[in-house]
């Protein structure tokens, strides 16, 4: 019985072979741009060949026996940097011959390189991303993997952007080519796949990452990344939206740390709105870190520990104790402990 070979997994091809799976973003300019500068210096080249040929014409005899104009000049000039040569116009005297030996051969093979340059560039610029790949998969550490860049998935990196995360230090992950192509076109990397394969998950750095969102279309898609996910990362964080609240248990048991019920969040929302619509402007204030109000968290000053979250200057929400968040009012936070972390709503400058 002839055994199949066993298909080698995204992660263990090699760089090259992902080009265009896993993309690093980088400033392009427009190739209208490029074409335009090619095809001016190839009729500059060919200009220039054409006047050095026609400033020693008289070195030079055609089948006519008349003397070059500068439209046999340019005429020479084109069939010889094309590599045509015709052989109805030819170098006769020894200084038209050593023109052609130190100046119209070197023009020609530059002339043939412009020719060529959308080829080459294409092969450079694969090498290129096949080594910025590599560099990319050796120091990648520590970032946010976000799985689906949909409604939802663009407004958790914008939050984040707001927050000061570096776009390099977001990897986004999915199977539609055109979110893709506009998430790369905001720094962001990118890689093309199902998040529900470990090894999709593994070419995004799911394995070094620090934390992960989860903003699938479909709640049964986002348990079974949310397991892949917890799979592979065994630390890191990993934050799901469901559409329905019902599935929060599975995902809970699946390895999320937070789970958001998008439907029901926007729901409340509207109810609130009905009757204290301000309540809604200030939440949705607290949730724009851009201007206004943004909740933050940060580390017990050493003058604070032993006091009570209340009698701070900042407005205290909450005090994270061991990873468990606990919120204000509650007597295990009456005095503030060291290495708590306090959750607090700042005052961000527009």
């Amino acid at each position: 019985m002839r055994l199949r070979p066993r298909a080698v997994g995204l992660t263990g091809r090699p760089d090259f072979a992902l080009v265009g799976v896993l993309r690093i973003p980088e400033i392009q300019s427009s190739p209208w741009i490029s074409l335009t500068r090619r095809v001016l210096f190839a009729i500059f080249l060919l200009f220039f060949a054409a006047f050095v040929v026609w400033l020693g014409r008289d070195g030079y005899r055609d089948n006519s026996g008349d003397e070059l104009s500068f439209l046999d000049a340019f005429y020479y000039a084109t069939v010889s940097l094309s590599t045509t040569g015709y052989g109805d116009i030819a170098p006769i005297s020894a200084d038209a011959r050593l023109v052609n030996i130190i100046v119209i051969t070197p023009l020609r093979v530059l002339f043939l390189i412009v020719l060529v340059g959308t080829t080459l560039g294409v092969l450079t610029e694969r090498s290129r991303q096949a080594f910025k790949i590599q560099r990319w998969r050796h120091r990648v550490r520590n970032h946010t993997v976000v799985v689906g860049y949909g409604t939802k998935g663009r407004t958790a990196i914008d939050a984040m952007l707001g927050d000061n995360v570096q776009p390099g230090d977001i990897v986004v992950v999915d199977t539609d080519l055109a979110a893709l192509e506009t998430a790369a076109n905001a720094g962001l990397v990118t890689v093309h796949g199902s998040a529900t394969q470990s090894d999709v998950l593994r070419l995004a750095g799911l394995q070094n990452a620090s934390s992960v969102v989860v903003a699938a279309n479909r709640d049964d898609t986002a348990v079974l990344v949310t397991l892949t996910a917890r799979e592979l990362n065994k630390k890191a964080k990993i934050v799901v939206a469901i559409r329905e609240a019902e599935n929060i248990h599975l995902l809970r048991q699946s390895g999320a740390d937070s789970v958001v019920v998008s439907s029901e969040t926007a729901g409340r929302l509207l109810g609130i709105a009905t009757t204290t619509p301000s309540v809604v402007e200030m939440m949705e204030d607290l949730l724009t870190p851009e201007h206004g109000f943004a909740v933050a968290e940060r580390e017990v000053e050493l003058s604070e520990v032993g006091g009570s979250p209340r009698h701070l200057s900042d407005i205290v929400l909450g005090v994270v104790r061991g990873g468990d968040l606990i919120r204000v009012g509650e007597p295990e936070v009456d005095a503030i402990e060291a290495g708590d972390k306090l959750l607090y709503i700042k005052r961000v400058a527009k």
